[in-house]
């Protein structure tokens, strides 16, 4: 939408900050680091680099990746990024970063002074609903080696596997619930030799899933 080159960068688990600030030319296998390789990729001084998962970041004796973030994402100090194999300033102050984090607890407070924050609300029930039946059942029959027009799933169905089965602000679980419901229909129709279509409801999605995992609003009926 911005019609720049986009690069995408994840720190989750990175604990070495010369990843990101690069490494002296005096060591073997020096490189520059991942802000100026997305930089050389892009070709261009404007692009927009995404650093996934800065939530993640680990500080330990190879140094603080944090830190050295403060320094990249600082418009004010940026103009002036040195990077330890250029060993020249660059100026950074044209790109635009994108970070992503699932706690914002777990961000360092200095850098989160630094950000500002978009928070995105998590999907309600009827958006999973629709999500499912428009992205997540087409892959989960399809991988698990079944037809599409052999396989139904009822919104009552749907319904219940989200409120029963899964807690989540996306629907990475919804997928893997329903993953495991087609595998166990793939078993099935082997053992049955006959390719009948298959409609899954609420009995079924307890025949498949086994025991309901979490309460939804039972709690308050009384």
């Amino acid at each position: 939408s911005l019609n720049r080159e986009f690069y995408k960068i994840s720190v989750g688990g990175l604990n070495d900050s010369n990843e990101l600030l690069g490494h002296r030319r005096t060591y073997i296998g020096a490189s520059c680091g991942k802000i100026i390789q997305g930089i050389k990729k892009c070709k261009t001084k404007n692009p927009v680099i995404l650093i996934d998962e800065v939530d993640k970041m680990v500080k330990d004796y190879k140094g603080d990746p944090a830190s050295a973030l403060l320094e990249i994402l600082d418009p004010e100090q940026n103009k002036f990024f040195s990077d330890n194999f250029l060993e020249e300033s660059y100026d950074l102050s044209n790109v635009l970063f994108i970070a992503t984090a699932n706690y914002l607890e777990n961000v360092p407070e200095p850098l989160r002074d630094r950000l500002e924050i978009i928070e995105l609300n998590s999907y309600t029930e009827i958006e999973k609903l629709h999500i499912a039946k428009e992205h997540l059942i087409k892959k989960a029959v399809l991988d698990a080696g079944l037809q599409l027009n052999k396989v139904e799933f009822s919104d009552e169905a749907l319904y219940h596997i989200i409120r029963y089965y899964t807690r989540e602000a996306g629907v990475r679980q919804l997928g893997r619930q329903l993953g495991t419901i087609c595998r166990k229909i793939a078993v099935q129709t082997l053992k049955e030799k006959r390719k009948t279509k298959k409609v899954v409801n609420i009995k079924k999605v307890k025949e498949y899933l086994g025991r309901e995992k979490f309460d939804y609003t039972k709690k308050e009926e009384e």
